[in-house]
């Protein structure tokens, strides 16, 4: 019997973009001190805890969650970053149009102007997924990467920063949620 695809996921630490309520997307934010507390946080979590495999987005700000949580850099995937905001990257939420912020929070059909459509951003984490050898992988990554392989799997979780949660990708289901703090 092969051995089953077992994922957690951990979004990573607030960062000066959250903080401040932009979008962040593409661009390489770093984590607030409260940020780096959160990644501590993690630690007992994941201690004692056995995996095949540790990745990372390739943005700073899951890169620097990881060091904190696990002590060690973790391999990273351009794959795992979050979605491309495009015009609207690195702009402040009260100033995207309404009809925007509707769509992107629905996250059914969305498209920033310049953007990633967001059934291509959805098909790009999923095929990192779909991808991973059978075992248990650790990943560090974005708020959106996370919802959508959670909608993949026929839910939609949206988990704040810091926080963890985990699939049993093969079964195609959600094994559990740990919000931070």
């Amino acid at each position: 019997m092969s051995r089953s695809v077992e994922i957690w996921l951990v979004r990573h630490g607030e960062t000066t973009a959250n903080a401040a309520n932009v979008l962040s997307g593409w661009s390489d934010v770093p984590l607030t001190p409260k940020g780096e507390d959160q990644a501590r946080a993690l630690k007992p979590l994941l201690a004692g805890e056995r995996f095949d495999a540790v990745w990372s987005s390739d943005l700073r700000r899951a890169i620097a969650t990881a060091e904190l949580a696990i002590d060690f850099p973790p391999r990273t995937d351009a794959r795992l970053r979050e979605m491309c905001f495009g015009d609207v990257e690195a702009r402040p939420w009260s100033e995207i149009g309404a009809s925007l912020r509707d769509a992107l929070l629905a996250f059914v059909s969305f498209r920033a102007p310049g953007g990633e459509d967001l059934a291509a951003f959805k098909a790009r984490v999923v095929d990192f997924a779909n991808r991973l050898e059978p075992g248990r992988h650790l990943i560090f990554t974005h708020g959106g990467a996370i919802r959508a392989l959670t909608m993949d799997l026929g839910e939609d979780r949206f988990i704040s920063n810091g926080g963890l949660c985990a699939l049993d990708w093969t079964r195609r289901e959600v094994l559990f949620l740990k919000e931070s703090g």
